[in-house]
């Protein structure tokens, strides 16, 4: 069921805001105020995932310019999550990350946004922009062997932070429509 429109799904959950410690958990108030791009992944350590995850960290500062936060979440423990930031992306890792990665483990999360796969256990890729009163404004869900576009994420948000009509292909600086 499409979420667009309503308010996000309430959330807290562990995550790697503090990777020595993992005590610092996520929650949907800790976003109030500010817009928030929360993408959902399947796990760690394969193959697509980090391509999505590096692609969000290498424009994270874009987003930030945004006044967007950035939170990643799976189905995985925190304890994968720091694994993978803490090895080396030659290694197949991450690397340090500039933004958290949240464990759902409960799936509550998952399934609350509309993205578990059941059957499996982990979530879709799905891709959810929440307004900074809360509201979920753009929400995309592919399969898991197709990655998501950083560029439209961001263009996206800047079309919704207009609060105006933006027709397909706007870009960031062309007009908006007048109704």
């Amino acid at each position: 069921m499409p979420l667009v429109g309503s308010q996000a799904p309430y959330f807290e959950m562990k995550s790697t805001r503090n990777l020595e410690t993992l005590d610092q958990d996520v929650k949907l108030t800790d976003y109030q105020g500010k817009w928030l791009v929360m993408f959902f992944y399947p796990m760690d350590f394969t193959f697509v995932c980090p391509t999505e995850i590096l692609a969000m960290n290498d424009r994270y500062e874009d987003f930030k310019d945004l006044g967007a936060e950035v939170l990643g979440v799976s189905t995985d423990t925190v304890y994968s999550h720091r694994a993978w930031i803490q090895t080396p992306r030659e290694k197949n890792g991450l690397g340090p990350l500039k933004f958290p990665l949240a464990s759902d483990v409960t799936k509550r999360v998952s399934r609350a946004y509309g993205v578990l796969l059941e059957d499996e256990g982990i979530a879709l890729r799905g891709l959810f922009i929440i307004d900074p009163e809360g509201k979920v404004r753009y929400q995309v869900v592919h399969e898991l062997n197709v990655g998501r576009s950083v560029d439209e994420t961001l263009r996206v948000l800047q079309a919704l932070q207009t609060g105006e009509m933006c027709g397909a292909n706007w870009e960031p600086g062309q007009p908006t429509l007048q109704g």
